[in-house]
């Protein structure tokens, strides 16, 4: 009779330890999911305006961290909350042209920053338009998809700025389908 309750006390102790490793696991789970939510965000492309770059229907992770202590770069791809697009439900992706204080313009075929062409080492579909020039205001951005002439971007915007507050992130990586798996690189974008 007394083998009984050592059994039931080593029995509880086991449903014990089971109970905070399942407890454990759980909070665990919990913090990770969290984490990863406040660091990436997954974004569908919807329709044709960064082609050939970015196709319809693929998804992409971005990078919530990135803009924590700098602000987008030109050449960085971004998405962000359409509110300047009039669309302040839809999240849009767009290539950053203009940063805070740059003068752009668009001329025949060609973006200009602060008068000099931009160097656009990337495929795109110039634009057959003209836009500007305007001042890119503090904390705003200047915007435009890779495909110009097919984009709904700054340059047909009523108010052409994305303001920094609406920007969600970087693109980082190009995720599905698996076959269009790849980083998002920022080229060497400098004026040119």
């Amino acid at each position: 009779m007394t083998d009984s309750p050592p059994q039931s006390a080593d029995a509880a102790r086991k449903r014990g330890s089971w109970l905070r490793e399942l407890v454990e696991t759980a909070i665990l789970t919990v913090l990770i999911f969290v984490a990863v939510r406040f660091a990436l965000q997954n974004f569908r492309v919807d329709g044709m305006s960064m082609e050939p770059n970015f196709h319809n229907g693929e998804y992409v992770l971005v990078s919530k961290l990135d803009y924590l202590f700098h602000g987008p770069q030109r050449g960085d791809v971004v998405v962000f909350q359409a509110v300047a697009a009039l669309r302040p439900d839809s999240d849009f992706i767009k290539r950053v042209i203009g940063v805070p204080g740059d003068t752009v313009k668009v001329r025949s075929g060609r973006v200009y920053v602060d008068n000099r062409p931009l160097n656009e080492p990337y495929e795109l579909q110039a634009p057959d338009y003209n836009w500007g020039p305007e001042v890119v205001p503090k904390n705003d951005y200047f915007v435009l998809g890779d495909n110009r002439n097919n984009s709904y971007d700054s340059s047909k915007w009523p108010t052409p700025w994305v303001a920094r507050k609406y920007i969600i992130g970087k693109a980082w990586v190009v995720y599905w389908p698996l076959s269009s798996l790849h980083f998002v690189g920022t080229p060497s974008y400098g004026k040119g």
